[in-house]
């Protein structure tokens, strides 16, 4: 089985670093594999166009690279199908969206870590790629494996901040991350993500997390925004989009050429 870069950060409680992809074409993570610069790739699923062959080949684009791994954000439903075949084909750790109870979290939970008496999951012997399909299957190498996969829930509904200690009690939980889009909707108050009662939520987050031994991490589009959350402790990081990166430069780089021509 492959190791796992990101547990292993987790694991010598070292800073990691990862961006988001919503590109389905694999040589986009190849461009991030090769700058060299980041740890994961998280490929943004709840968001993207995708069948079960995208996921197989974002993770041999991944596997070129040693320094490398990658996460997939799946949607609530079907949260469990969709992580068991990530995982399946190769992409190692699951970010959750939209949880909302103790429930919820365990049924992510239950979805990654293996069927045993032990580790006390749902996920059983296969024949999928990770598995070498079906030569580790079910062994001793793949339960750990299982074991090793990041499991990281978003905390993005109301529901979720207000048990927030109850979530993170559920063994099994490795990381946090804040939305302040859903958080801002299921409050009232859509799209004010710098609303006091979202930032009071969002430093709320980060402080219990930490409190309670899980990882928070936090998304930021530029590296000049990282320093607040450094201030509060938070080591962990995803680094702009690229959707949003290709917005932009159309926008700016647009315009400026527009102007050129006198068409602005």
């Amino acid at each position: 089985m492959r190791k796992n870069r990101l547990r292993e950060l987790l694991n010598a409680d070292e800073p990691s670093l990862g961006t988001h992809v919503h590109s389905p074409w694999p040589s986009i993570v190849e461009l991030v594999g090769a700058s060299g610069m980041f740890d994961y790739v998280e490929y943004v699923s709840e968001y993207a166009p995708y069948d079960l062959h995208t996921f197989e080949h974002i993770a041999r684009a991944v596997e070129l690279f040693d320094h490398m791994t990658a996460m997939i954000k799946v949607e609530q439903e079907p949260r469990s199908h969709l992580a068991g075949r990530a995982i399946g084909a190769g992409i190692q750790n699951v970010l959750f969206a939209d949880v909302r109870t103790v429930e919820d979290v365990q049924e992510c939970v239950a979805a990654v870590r293996a069927e045993t008496p032990e580790t006390g999951g749902r996920h059983g012997a296969s024949s999928r790629r990770n598995v070498g399909f079906g030569a580790e299957g079910g062994s001793p190498a793949f339960v750990q494996a299982m074991e090793d996969a990041v499991i990281m829930v978003m905390i993005e509904k109301a529901p979720a901040v207000e048990n927030l200690e109850a979530l993170l009690s559920v063994r099994g939980v490795d990381m946090v991350q804040f939305g302040p889009g859903d958080y801002s909707m299921s409050i009232g108050h859509p799209g004010e993500y710098g609303h006091p009662k979202v930032k009071e939520a969002e430093k709320y987050v980060i402080e219990t997390s930490l409190k309670m031994g899980v990882q928070p991490r936090a998304e930021i589009g530029s590296p000049d925004q990282a320093q607040g959350y450094l201030d509060m402790g938070v080591k962990h990081f995803c680094l702009g989009t690229d959707v949003s990166i290709l917005r932009a430069w159309f926008k700016t780089e647009g315009e400026a050429m527009r102007g050129v021509l006198g068409k602005a």
